[in-house]
Parts: C-alpha cells; sequence; structure tokens
C-alpha cells in the first residue's frame, strides 16, 4: 500500500474537521475523496502532506509513517500536491515556475527533458513559456500547478479541487490529463466537489461527509449508488 490513513484526526481548535478517518491508495491507483464544501477534504490533504498536524491516528507512505512530517521532506520522498487555489508563482514566467517544482533535484540535464515532457503534456504552457504565470487564464494556471508538481517527479500526486473555477470545456481538458497522468504511472488522490468527473476517471472512491467517511468502494459501484446519485450528483431517487 503506498498510503494509508489510520484513524486520522484533525481540530482547528476545539472543533474536530476529520473525525477518525481510515482510506488507503495502492500503487497505481488514482482513487478519489468526494463530498460538499466543509466535509474535511482538504484538511486530510493538508494531513497528509504536512501542512497541519493531526490531533490522533496515523499517516503512512510508502511504509513509513510521515505523520507531522514537514512538507519539504516528503517533496524527497516522492510525495507532490497541487492545491486548492493553484498557487502559482505570479511574477514568475511559465518556465520559471515549472523549474521551481524541480528544486529538490540536482539532474539538470534530466530535469531539462522533464520540462519539455511537460510542454508535451501541456502545449498551451509551451505557447507561453516566456510570460507571467498571474497573466495567464485560470485553466491555463491549472495546468501550470501540475506541470510544477510533475516536475518533482512524484509517486503519488494530491490534486485539491482542479476543476474549481474553470470553464466546462476546460474541466474536461484537466481532468483527461489526470487519467493520461495516472496511467503514465504516477499515484494519484483526487479530491473534488464534481464527484461524476471524479469517479469517472477513477478506480476507486470515498465519500466524505462531516469529517467521516460515509461510504467507499468501487468507482462504479458509488456512481450507481442511489445515496451518492442523489446528494453528489444531482438525481432524484
Amino acid at each position: 500500500m503506498l498510503l494509508e490513513l489510520a484513524g486520522l484526526e484533525v481540530a482547528y481548535g476545539g472543533i474536530k474537521a476529520v473525525k477518525g478517518i481510515d482510506l488507503a491508495v495502492e500503487k497505481g491507483e488514482l482513487v478519489c475523496l468526494i463530498g460538499a464544501n466543509g466535509a474535511g477534504k482538504t484538511t486530510t490533504l493538508k494531513a497528509i502532506c504536512g501542512l497541519t498536524v493531526p490531533r490522533a491516528g496515523h499517516v503512512r507512505y510508502a511504509g513509513e509513517d510521515i505523520t507531522g512530517m514537514p512538507s519539504y521532506q516528503l517533496v524527497a520522498r516522492g510525495l507532490a500536491m497541487v492545491p486548492e487555489g493553484r498557487g502559482i508563482f505570479r511574477q514568475l514566467t511559465v518556465e520559471e515556475n515549472l523549474v521551481m517544482g524541480a528544486f529538490i533535484r540536482g539532474d539538470r540535464p534530466a530535469v531539462r527533458r522533464d520540462l519539455e515532457h511537460v510542454f508535451e503534456i501541456f502545449p498551451r504552457l509551451a505557447e507561453r513559456r516566456a510570460q507571467s504565470g498571474g497573466t495567464l487564464s485560470g485553466g491555463e494556471q491549472q495546468m501550470l500547478a501540475i506541470g510544477r508538481a510533475l516536475m518533482s517527479r512524484p509517486r503519488l500526486l494530491l490534486l485539491d479541487e482542479p476543476s474549481m473555477g474553470l470553464a466546462p470545456l476546460l474541466v474536461g481538458r484537466i481532468f483527461e490529463t489526470v487519467r493520461e497522468i495516472a496511467k503514465g504511472g504516477v499515484t494519484i488522490l483526487l479530491i473534488e466537489q464534481n464527484a461524476r468527473l471524479a469517479l469517472e476517471i477513477s478506480t476507486r472512491g470515498y465519500v466524505m461527509e462531516s469529517g467521516r467517511i460515509a461510504l467507499a468502494g468501487r468507482a462504479t459501484d458509488l456512481l450507481a449508488d442511489p445515496k451518492v446519485r442523489e446528494a453528489y450528483l444531482g438525481e432524484a431517487t
């Protein structure tokens, strides 16, 4: 198992945002975590990647207990996150943003090859490689954020709401790219409010409600589940 959460609890002051969840992602899987706003999805990701320290429970990655380990140490171990809101360096060029994703690497020839590979994945970024990140459209910034994470050569990629704020056409393009990245061998944990699209590209899924895992199973089974269809797909039962 590449990633395992066991009894994970996260609190802000006296408020429990994550209430003792168990979750697992096997190597090579694309797993989604869906749920409404405030369900605890982003908090879960922050606990995985060291941006917040859990109150209880454990996070194991590649057989190692990484609970509370600083983010920079996790990047060096092959764990990368694309945050909600993208978090790009707005004053830097597209190319500079991407190179920043490889700051822990010393293999410069390989970094240049990976840079060109990202430009192959996102041709629009290649066209704008000298343009500052802050002048890109929302969809282009999302491509840049994903590309920057790929530059660290992650084994596990955490994606937080990649469709947020994007036009429908771009959402489809981003999700197809996520699927192709997974096919290329990168394990992915996807946090997403667009439940249908997330489940359609995933192997398995978890449904989070009020800080707990309410449902879990194969993505195809969750798509067919009446509770999921009513609550998250907008379909009446």
